[in-house]
């Protein structure tokens, strides 16, 4: 995660970085309240501890007769977890991250106080709802990574974790959610909870990773062949496609080699390989997903920037 950096407030990058902000953190609750909560599935996160001791309170308290409210829970969770980040980790926790959160714990209560059955389930099927819930989960915080905020909870505990233990960020958030699984089976004693969540917690992954970087993935190529002159002029012209000479070394013959890579769409992929297919049977193609493509042609570096 970036140190913070200064922004120009009230600025048209401004106002879209919160409105995303805003859009995740509400769709982030529907998918907890109507989706995720009422099946008590845990998946992973300061939320999946909430939803734990909601269910584990019910009927403690006389002002709160369903739980402790999720929310709630979360929000008294991330604002100490917050300041200790800040405080190991150094300025790393900007206000976006603090709004994103207060966001997410008052719309998921507001919502909750707001439905006739606050834990009532919107669908009956549980596989369906984390399906669903999952989705949604995904999109909201494919949002909110997308204003360049976190979701805070359990990504701060895996920041330290991975500070003080060398175990890499991606792996030390995988083990910090299935212990918060893995409690939700020892609270509830049924063992298809952790199941159900680690499915969400796929799902949300994908969701995320189609949020943040949209569904129409290009294809980068890396073709070898020495008919490259007419396969170059393919793509120039054709395809009006630029692309980039690599020279390498066959490991076997040590002859020289000329590689081609170049970044086309899903269909044109398609329109190339059946012409090399035509000029050189024996070409050694790599088609490999791309992702996101920055430069000439494609999304430019700068404008993504000031989106």
């Amino acid at each position: 995660m970036p140190f913070l950096q200064k922004e120009k407030l009230f600025s048209l990058k401004w106002f879209k970085e919160y409105a995303f902000i805003t859009l995740g953190s509400f769709i982030l609750a529907v998918g907890f309240v109507y989706f995720i909560s009422p099946h008590k599935i845990v998946p992973g996160g300061i939320y999946g501890v909430g939803i734990v001791v909601h269910y584990l309170t019910k009927g403690l308290f006389s002002f709160w007769p369903e739980g402790f409210p999720v929310g709630l829970f979360a929000l008294l969770v991330n604002i100490p977890l917050t300041i200790v980040g800040i405080k190991v980790l150094g300025p790393r926790f900007g206000v976006k991250t603090v709004v994103g959160f207060v966001l997410t714990s008052v719309f998921m209560d507001l919502i909750t106080y707001l439905r006739p059955v606050g834990d009532a389930a919107l669908v009956e099927d549980v596989l369906l709802s984390c399906v669903f819930g999952g989705v949604l989960l995904g999109v909201g915080l494919g949002f909110i990574f997308k204003s360049r905020a976190s979701s805070g909870g359990s990504a701060i505990i895996s920041m330290i974790l991975s500070k003080y233990t060398g175990i890499q960020l991606g792996q030390s958030l995988i083990y910090v959610d299935s212990v918060i699984v893995i409690f939700g089976l020892i609270a509830f004693g049924e063992w298809q909870i952790p199941l159900y969540s680690w499915v969400v917690i796929y799902i949300t992954g994908r969701a995320i990773d189609i949020t943040i970087e949209g569904f129409d993935y290009n294809k980068a190529l890396l073709i070898i062949s020495d008919k490259h002159e007419e396969i170059k002029n393919k793509i120039l012209v054709d395809l009006e496609r630029g692309g980039t000479y690599l020279k390498g070394n066959g490991m076997y013959s040590g002859q020289e080699k000329q590689i081609i890579y170049t970044v086309v769409s899903r269909r044109e992929v398609a329109i190339l390989e059946q012409y090399i297919s035509q000029i050189d049977p024996d070409a050694f193609i790599t088609v490999m997903d791309a992702k996101e493509i920055l430069g000439e042609g494609f999304q430019s570096l700068k404008n993504k920037m000031d989106d």
